[in-house]
């Protein structure tokens, strides 16, 4: 076990995800919290945690707790994530961080005037297979990066009910699919200077599909497809002049790759090999950040997830889509 001590705040799909994830790389969860006593300590029991909220307030109080994993859905994303910094705990906050950028700068003001870390939870950038791409990347060896291009398509259901569908929860496929390629763009090219998207929304008025073409510095361009309404390849590929990589599917996931050269000879072929989904790897490197007294990560610093905000929101403002109530 480690000295930190996580508390798991909510109890849905993606929380049970994480948990599990903690087990497997053996770091120590002391509390879950939830808006029902009963889902609470049904979570705790399934996975061996001491302490059972029924609240988020006495969670964020409860005094085994250094680091929160905020799970909620989108738009209880930054009062809960306030809450636990104001008692002196620090975030990991499920992606997209939150519903827009006021809200994200909110988060990371707060976590600076506390000296505490706030960190988004894109468990992509910390997998091993995005951990060598970067080494890559940054050996030169890919040349000038000329493009990058990245899609996250699953079948989701089309009910209106439907988290996904929801409009008052942040639903549709931008903030929940289109996430993932875009913060890889930026990843890998820096924010875009230039941003255009287009989108087909539901009947409910969340956006369907959404397609992005963003121009980044030196003429780089990336481009993104995003829908809830079918599965496609999930691949993603960055090309550069001297040579390209070919991410498989599922990219966003432990995976493999390949370095191909212009004359189609694979020069790297990497695998990955992770036990569970991989989720731990974000906890690792925020145990590892705040034993060393930082409070932005160094993979993805909170000015950045704030600026990507920022580009969810002016592509939602091309494509018509407001969320209710948003900040």
């Amino acid at each position: 076990m480690t000295g930190l001590h996580w508390g798991i705040l909510a109890t849905g799909g993606i929380a049970h995800a994480f948990t599990s994830d903690l087990r497997t790389a053996g770091l120590h969860v002391a509390a879950v919290g939830s808006r029902r006593i009963e889902s609470a300590r049904e979570f705790a029991e399934t996975y061996g945690i001491p302490n059972a909220h029924g609240s988020y307030d006495d969670l964020v109080a409860d005094p085994t707790v250094d680091i929160v994993y905020i799970a909620t859905p989108h738009p209880g994303h930054v009062d809960t994530a306030l809450l636990a910094l104001d008692h002196g705990k620090h975030v990991l906050v499920e992606k997209p961080f939150t519903l827009n950028e006021v809200e994200a700068a909110a988060i990371r003001d707060k976590a600076a005037e506390k000296g505490l870390l706030a960190m988004e939870a894109m468990w992509t950038r910390y997998l091993p297979h995005m951990v060598r791409i970067r080494e890559i990347l940054a050996a030169g060896t890919l040349g000038e990066i000329r493009v990058v291009s990245a899609d996250h398509t699953q079948k989701i259901s089309t009910d209106p009910a439907h988290r996904l569908n929801a409009l008052e929860l942040g639903g549709g496929a931008l903030l929940d699919l289109g996430i993932y390629p875009i913060s890889f763009a930026v990843d890998v090219l820096g924010l875009p200077e230039r941003i255009t998207a287009l989108a087909r929304l539901s009947d409910a008025g969340s956006d369907a599909e959404v397609a992005t073409v963003f121009a980044h510095a030196g003429g780089a361009v990336s481009t993104t497809v995003s829908s809830s309404r079918g599965a496609g390849t999930n691949s993603a590929q960055i090309v550069g002049t001297e040579a390209r990589i070919e991410i498989d599917r599922v990219w966003y996931t432990p995976t493999s790759f390949r370095v191909v050269t212009p004359d189609n000879a694979v020069a790297e072929q990497f695998t990955s090999e992770v036990e569970g989904r991989g989720m731990q790897y974000q906890a690792l490197a925020a145990e590892r950040l705040i034993a060393a007294g930082a409070t932005s990560s160094d993979v993805q610093p909170i000015d950045e997830t704030v600026a990507i905000m920022g580009v969810l929101d002016e592509v939602r403002r091309q494509i018509g889509v407001v969320y209710p109530g948003e900040r």
